[in-house]
């Protein structure tokens, strides 16, 4: 109900206000280049992987382009490292004894009209099974723009080979182009090297271009959709890092080019089955009606939205939350978003299939339209995109709210937290009848221990380094030896330094100490990923108001009793693993329980710096074993 239509703010944009250059003579000639990269696939299949970029640099060279290779040989497993997440990564040092490559072809185009200071990347991913229409259409607009007259800022064209996955390609190329090494062995990693043979004249060394003002990744892939989709769609993948996302004006030219242009469905990340939970079509019918009436009540409040298009945005918003949480990026773009370069990724799929060479002539010619369009768009641009927003959140390809809208349900959570802190600390210092007053240094002892379980916490998290020392470990053996050892520094440090049930702390300054750690913990959480701080938020904020001894006393013993349920059904809903689990036991998997998925899943997250990752072990970990211990704490 909240949510805005996207609108350009960004005047020089100018979206769609020339018409196209691109025809289908372009088109056929990405025909041409697709019919040859299917010629080699078929003809000669076992040196494709050396014939095809080849092919690329010769058709490249043919619009005046220079170009070179870019060679990534085979990226080993990356070991955990503690400080990985706080540090940039530095260019990784290539072996030349390697045998498998992955080889990127780089093409860059010198605008006339320009003074070689900005750039426009293109990037289309392929691999030998899939993405010579990719590479197809790049070349068609590629094309197009070694003969503009408008183009002022230079282009680069990344044919990324990405058998190794498409953001490790993308990256890797990103890594040499800002971070030049100059004892780097460019034989085997980039020119045209021993295996071109030394008739590939492409120059030598790497070569760059202006400042990068915006990178736009695409992909040429079959029809997901059901069968009798009437239109061609094209999926806006956004998300970068650790809730990383593009200025709003990017998606919004996207959007706009593709819908009123060019006639595309445009679609973003949705949690499809969503819409099938009864519970948000009841709601949604509920806020249908809620809208209706308070657009009686005034004509200007827009808050009339149908429950259709509530579920529709309800899933939309969940996905886009997710990813941003997550942390992970959905696609290459997010290699750009590091070096905070504004990128997207497109997906694009035809209505029928590729084998139709008349559809796809016609799909190809709208598809390299709405590129052209783009990069005109952006052409235009005298500086970096700063006009829209850079936090926000999707629940539509063209609905968003905005960070001035989601921060306040955070900010209310959130403010919840110190006021019931300080109120349970003055609780403890309230005079009594006893006549030995209180210390007002108590609270000292609860903030020890609350610091032992927060160093605790950082072990837990860095034990991982230290397991995968260990080579050739099963996911499984792993671990158990994480848990084991987890559980054996805990043991450790209570027998050391003691336990709240064997020391004299009480359980509403050991309370008030960790709402107030759990405070700290959120807010840093927001500055680094805000998506992952306001999903933490919903788990902790709950644990922080009902964390209370079942064995405390109540007047009301049905409220007891009631809270204490709830206090033991969140026990075990908030442990961190209770995800996991109820993941397998929904898929059946219950019996044959793997939890080295668990430790993969950690992989995942560390592997990508993932802010997830410090949550889960920095904040909720040590704010559920407070829970645990006020909640059975002895009340003496």
């Amino acid at each position: 109900m909240l949510a805005k239509n996207t609108y350009i703010s960004e005047n020089a944009l100018m979206p769609g206000s020339a018409n196209s250059l691109l025809s289908y003579q372009d088109v056929s000639e990405g025909n041409k280049l697709i019919t040859d990269i299917s010629k080699i696939i078929i003809d000669k299949k076992r040196s494709a992987d050396l014939e095809i970029p080849k092919l690329l640099a010769q058709y490249m060279q043919s619009t005046g382009a220079e170009t070179y290779h870019h060679k990534l040989p085979q990226p080993p497993k990356s070991p955990f490292n503690p400080l990985h997440f706080f540090l940039l990564s530095a260019p990784t040092t290539l072996r030349s004894n390697q045998s498998f490559f992955a080889t990127s072809t780089v093409g860059i185009l010198r605008a006339r009209a320009g003074d070689g200071k900005e750039s426009i990347v293109l990037v289309s991913p392929y691999d030998l099974e899939n993405g010579k229409e990719s590479l197809g259409l790049a070349f068609m607009v590629f094309s197009l723009l070694s003969r503009a007259s408008w183009l002022s800022k230079d282009v680069i064209w990344v044919a990324a080979d990405s058998r190794f996955g498409d953001y490790a390609t993308v990256s890797s190329w990103l890594s040499e182009y800002h971070n030049p090494n100059p004892n780097f062995n460019p034989n085997p990693n980039f020119g045209p090297g021993p295996d071109f043979g030394p008739g590939d004249d492409l120059g030598e060394g790497f070569k760059r271009a202006g400042t990068m003002a915006c990178a736009i990744v695409f992909k040429v892939v079959e029809r997901r959709e059901k069968v009798g989709e009437e239109r061609e769609n094209v999926a806006i993948y956004s998300e970068g890092s650790n809730g990383q996302m593009p200025n709003l004006d990017l998606v919004n030219v996207v959007h706009y080019l593709g819908v009123h242009r060019q006639g595309f469905r445009v679609r973003v990340g949705k949690l499809g089955f969503l819409e099938g939970v009864r519970g948000i079509r009841v709601l949604g019918e509920v806020m249908a009606r809620v809208g209706r009436f308070l657009r009686v009540l005034n004509p200007d409040w827009k808050f009339d939205v149908s429950s259709g298009e509530y579920v529709e945005g309800a899933a939309t918003l969940a996905s886009s939350i997710f990813a941003q949480a997550v942390g992970v990026p959905t696609g290459p773009h997010g290699a750009f978003r590091d070096y905070q370069i504004d990128a997207v990724t497109l997906e694009l799929s035809p209505k029928f299939s590729l084998t139709n060479e008349n559809a796809r002539s016609a799909f190809l010619l709208r598809s390299g339209r709405l590129i052209e369009g783009t990069v005109r768009s952006v052409n235009n641009l005298l500086e970096k995109f700063h006009q829209s927003f850079f936090l926000y959140f999707l629940t539509g390809p063209n609905k968003f709210i905005s960070v001035g809208v989601y921060m306040i349900p955070f900010a209310l959570l959130i403010s919840l937290l110190p006021i019931l802190a300080a109120s349970l600390f003055n609780f403890n210092l309230t005079p009594n009848p006893n006549p030995n007053p209180k210390n007002p240094w108590r609270w000292l002892k609860p903030a020890k221990f609350s610091l032992l379980i927060q160093t605790w916490a950082v072990v837990v998290s860095l034990l991982p380094f230290y397991i995968s020392q260990i080579i050739d470990l099963p996911l499984n053996y792993s671990f158990l030896i994480w848990t084991l050892c987890s559980l054996l520094t805990l043991v450790v440090l209570y027998s050391i330094f003691g336990s709240p049930n064997s020391t004299e702390i009480e359980w509403r300054l050991l309370k008030a100490v960790m709402i107030a750690s759990v405070s700290i913990g959120l807010c840093l959480m927001s500055i680094i990923n805000f998506s992952t701080a306001q999903i933490g938020a919903l788990f902790i904020v709950s644990m922080c108001l009902l964390a209370r001894p079942i064995r405390g006393k109540m007047d009301n013993s049905i409220v007891k009793l009631i809270v204490s349920i709830c206090n033991l059904v969140m026990v075990i809903i908030r442990f961190p693993l209770s995800g996991f689990l109820v993941r397998e036991i929904i898929n059946g998997n219950f019996g044959e329980m793997n939890f080295g998925v668990f430790w993969e899943s950690m992989e995942y997250l560390w592997g990508w710096n993932s802010a997830s990752y410090l949550y889960l072990f920095l904040v909720h970990l040590p704010c559920w074993l407070l829970f645990v211990h006020i909640l059975f704490h002895p009340c003496n």
